[in-house]
């Protein structure tokens, strides 16, 4: 089969590609497992139904594989994330409206990888709740997620999903453990409701990524889309506390969506998302954040704009930073220090040297033609293997496409 027609290849070099059997919307969850003889399985969630997700083999990456597909349960639930750790899966549902079902997340046990085995179901429906967004499980015991609840009320619509911990210990039974939501986002909350941001840029506060590290279990990082970047502790799992909060919105537009932890390096790593087609919501940016003082993270570095954003930006869909690679602690998954890979929808995939966090260098760049039936790509999510193959995935008809680096830069 030929690979796609690539418009920008500067030291990456397209190897793979698979359209996902046709079915659209690669979502913003991406998990690789390496079996017991060797094969290297990849997860990819969709952004939309039908399928909630899809099984690719990537052993050989320039022959990805489609093994299987797991379709949505009807057309108004979305599985959007997924977390994988050992043999265990799960899989986000979040539904359209309030009080739809199912709204919560999937268990599954992977004791045959391609065939997944649901054993639970965490319900987190209710009048107001559109379920589970995020879902993230690195530990094997906690998972960190980003939903809705029966007896949580939001002041304003758009603040339906808060943060929660959800025991583990047992698959069958999960129960949450712990929650926490930027006081006044619940209605009756003696704070009172949240200040808005300007009409065309209220995206609501709640949490979108949640990271938690088993490097560091006592602590939590958010991008809290509206209410910026958030560190909570977490030593006590039922009473998650706040340490920080950055919120550099206004005067930027909202949306903080992933907040990443680089351990060694005392940073984070700060993706926004773009909303708005034809960079409308500009500039929505990748930031550098020095967190050495956890109480006081400070703001010292935005990535580069890519150097050809002023002709990408005529070319439609949304243009702007969205995700990075989120440095899974699972075997097969690049833990990466000292580079960045990041995806800018119409502007592709990017890569940055981050050496001098003071100085961020774009050192790799690619973007495939735009697919028919839409306008501009859209890269929103990328994982990195450890074989520093790239894997970029495309949230309308893209499918995933499967990169080799050829830079002189390691990426580490």
């Amino acid at each position: 089969m030929a690979l796609p027609a690539v418009r920008i290849e500067h030291n990456l070099r397209l190897i793979g590609h698979n359209d996902l059997g046709g079915a659209p919307n690669a979502g913003e969850g991406l998990a690789m497992k390496i079996t017991p003889d060797g094969r290297r399985l990849f997860y990819v969630a969709h952004e939309n139904p039908p399928i909630a997700f899809s099984i690719l083999d990537v052993t050989e990456p320039a022959r990805p594989e489609l093994l299987r597909q797991v379709p949505v349960p009807h057309g108004e639930v979305r599985g959007n994330s997924l977390a994988l750790h050992g043999d265990t899966l799960l899989l986000a549902n979040q539904v359209t409206r309030p009080g739809q079902q199912p709204a919560g997340f999937q268990v599954y046990d992977l004791a045959d990888p391609v065939s997944p085995r649901e054993v639970s179901y965490f319900d987190t429906s209710g009048p107001h709740s559109q379920g589970v967004h995020f879902v993230s499980f690195m530990d094997g015991r906690y998972v960190h997620c980003s939903t809705g609840a029966a007896d949580f009320e939001p002041s304003n619509p758009r603040d339906h999903q808060f943060y929660m911990i959800v025991d583990l210990a047992d698959r069958a039974n999960p129960r949450e453990v712990g929650r926490w939501w930027i006081p006044g986002q619940r209605k009756g909350d003696p704070e009172g409701p949240l200040v808005r941001h300007a009409p065309h840029y209220d995206f609501g506060y709640r949490p979108h990524n949640v990271l938690c590290f088993p490097e560091r279990p006592d602590r939590a990082y958010l991008g809290y889309i509206d209410g910026g970047i958030i560190i909570l502790d977490v030593s006590d799992v039922g009473r998650p506390q706040l340490v920080s909060r950055v919120d550099y919105h206004p005067p930027f537009p909202g949306f903080t969506h992933t907040v990443l932890p680089l351990f060694e390096r005392g940073l984070l790593v700060v993706a926004d998302e773009a909303t708005g087609d034809e960079g409308a919501d500009w500039p929505k940016l990748l930031w550098m954040v020095d967190v050495r003082e956890e109480r006081n993270p400070v703001t010292i570095a935005t990535a580069p704009t890519p150097r050809d954003f002023r002709e990408l930006h005529q070319a439609g869909g949304r243009i702007g930073a969205h995700n990075v690679h989120e440095n899974d602690p699972e075997p097969g998954s690049a833990k990466l220090q000292q580079t960045i890979v990041a995806t800018w929808f119409s502007a592709g995939l990017r890569i940055y040297d981050i050496r001098d966090p003071f100085r961020p260098e774009e050192i790799a760049a690619f973007l495939p033609e735009t697919p028919a039936g839409q306008r501009g790509c859209r890269i929103s999510d990328v994982f990195v293997d450890d074989r520093q193959i790239i894997y970029a995935a495309d949230r309308a008809r893209g499918g995933i496409y499967v990169l080799e680096y050829t830079g002189d830069v390691a990426l580490e």
